[in-house]
């Protein structure tokens, strides 16, 4: 089957690919690096909505942060021709913000709301109707004058997004036709995402260089690129045109980012789990503290690369660091 004019293609007709415009942001399916399952998934799922009219069924994107969730959310609503509107979970505090929200919906257009697990309960429960009927129904007025009022929707396509799909109700993520998980980025993809950012910013880089920035950017395309602007400031500041390995690793070095992107933080934790602690179990309140640290963040952000590369272990009695995290700090169990 050819797939010279799919949403995949390589090579598009006509004049498209010559106007697209290279930015960090990718705007098309094709354009978007890495998590190729979902991809090819989110192809069959647009190109047969798009051959019905109809909208998009819902979709849930979950993973850690920095993975290209909120990009996806708009390379989507770009395949299907449609406008998105963007929000998060904090933001819509009250049933009438997500009625203002729904109401400049046009038909098949995207919602996205970020930080979905946040969602306060009242409006997600306005959102079971509106996501599975299109229509809600509010209360006019107060007291003996109060009324309800059907709302009737056009048909639109929810994206949630969530760093914590544990979170979500049962009736909330089971309302989600198409669900999907991200994952940690392969160093091949990061090297393409590092090229491509040289290439936005006009900053050329080795080939070496960029391997180095691709191993220590966590599996994470948004470090890979917060990463690669500290590393041109340091070249350009020398006076290079060019970013070399030397001056990449001289520069991630001064950041205090170590070979496999293990940055300051995740030092303390590692090490206030193996010299406080003595390796574990310890609960995750009792640690943030000594660190100075927020739990939540840590949960968030810094525990599931650790727990990817296999440096903690998540327990019912609490959190300890495995052999592998002592060995990268080059101490022996006991010593500590």
């Amino acid at each position: 089957m050819e797939n010279d004019h799919g949403i995949l293609s390589d090579h598009p007709s006509g004049e498209e690919e010559s106007q697209v415009e290279i930015t960090l942001r990718p705007q098309k399916l094709r354009e978007y690096i890495g998590q190729p399952k979902i991809k090819h998934e989110l192809e069959v799922y647009i190109k047969a909505a798009q051959s019905r009219e109809e909208a998009l069924d819902h979709v849930l994107l979950y993973g850690p942060p920095g993975l290209g969730k909120t990009t996806l959310a708009m390379v989507i609503a770009n395949e299907m021709g449609v406008n998105i509107k963007t929000t998060s979970g904090p933001a819509i505090e009250k049933p009438g913000d997500l009625v203002a929200l729904l109401n400049e919906l046009k038909p098949g257009d995207v919602l996205f709301v970020d930080e979905i697990h946040r969602l306060p309960k009242v409006v997600e429960e306005m959102l079971y109707s509106a996501m599975e009927d299109y229509y809600i129904d509010i209360v006019i007025g107060e007291g003996p004058t109060a009324h309800p009022v059907h709302f009737p929707l056009p048909p639109f396509t929810l994206i949630g997004a969530t760093t914590r799909a544990g979170m979500l109700s049962a009736p909330l993520r089971d309302r989600f036709g198409i669900v999907s998980k991200l994952e940690y980025y392969n160093e091949i993809d990061l090297k393409t995402i590092i090229d491509r950012t040289s290439r936005v910013y006009q900053m050329p880089m080795d080939d070496d260089a960029k391997t180095a920035l691709a191993m220590r950017s966590r599996g994470t395309p948004r470090i890979a690129n917060r990463l690669f602007r500290r590393v041109r400031d340091f070249a350009q500041f020398n006076g290079e045109d060019v970013i070399t390995k030397e001056r990449t690793i001289e520069a991630l070095d001064r950041l205090k980012v170590d070979q496999l992107g293990l940055d300051d933080v995740d030092h303390k934790y590692l090490l206030g789990i193996i010299h406080r602690f003595k390796g574990g179990p310890v609960g995750l309140e009792s640690l943030a503290a000594s660190i100075g640290e927020e739990p939540q963040t840590l949960e968030d952000v810094y525990e599931p690369y650790l727990l990817q590369i296999g440096y903690l272990q998540r327990t019912p009695r609490g959190r300890m660091a495995t052999d592998r995290a002592y060995a990268h700090f080059g101490i022996e169990k006991g010593e500590q």
